[in-house]
């Protein structure tokens, strides 16, 4: 007996820890109110980052790609007070519903909100990071490796989402522009001596990276 693409991913979800209502909430709104709605992190991927922020336990993070707010409610939970994350995005459309659910999750005094292109905003910002989570423009991912490496921490992680891309990556017939600069992102992880990394398939493939020095 075969499994279908949905029965996997529904498993996955009745055997991951629930998010809660304020998420699930939060994700039937960005279904009906978004272009792309498939850009949320979805139950399994946000508790999976959860986890990974309470394991590295960071000082301050740093997300490229807030969307509507999901793994920013999934981050901010995992931190202690005192402790706070930056993220930044792009559309100035989605601040009000990205501040209210914030405001409902009870983590809005833990998140520093950034409405801007995060390639302008990185080199302003004034902190070191031990955590980063790259999920904003896809084309843009080699130069957000490049500004953000020098805003992390030794030891510091960064997490990067979608480096698979649908299979495009390792599909030679595919060479657009978002497809070529993952891939671009990829081999600069891979061939930098100063980090170590792994490349997990879940959902659409994440990349964990740890700066060595």
């Amino acid at each position: 007996m075969s499994t279908t693409n949905h029965e996997f991913d529904e498993y996955l979800k009745n055997h991951t820890t629930p998010v809660g209502e304020v998420l699930e909430e939060l994700t039937r709104h960005t279904y009906l109110t978004t272009y792309n709605p498939r850009m949320i992190s979805g139950p399994v991927q946000g508790k999976f980052i959860e986890m990974l922020c309470q394991m590295i336990s960071p000082n301050r993070v740093l997300e490229i790609g807030t969307f509507t707010g999901y793994s920013t409610i999934c981050i901010a939970r995992a931190l202690p007070d005192g402790r706070y994350i930056d993220t930044i995005e792009v559309n100035d459309e989605l601040q009000d519903n990205i501040e209210y659910y914030l405001n409902k999750a009870g983590v809005l005094s833990k998140v520093n909100l950034l409405i801007g292109n995060a390639l302008e905003i990185i080199p302003t910002l004034h902190h070191k990071y031990d955590l980063i989570y790259i999920d904003g423009e896809k084309k843009e991912y080699p130069q957000y490796l490049s500004l953000c490496l020098e805003k992390l921490n030794n030891s510091g992680f960064l997490i990067a989402d979608n480096v698979l891309w649908n299979g495009k990556v390792f599909d030679p017939s595919c060479n657009d522009e978002q497809t070529n600069a993952i891939r671009q992102f990829n081999k600069m992880v891979q061939e930098n001596d100063y980090l170590e990394n792994v490349l997990l398939p879940i959902r659409d493939g994440m990349m964990i990276v740890r700066k060595k020095i």
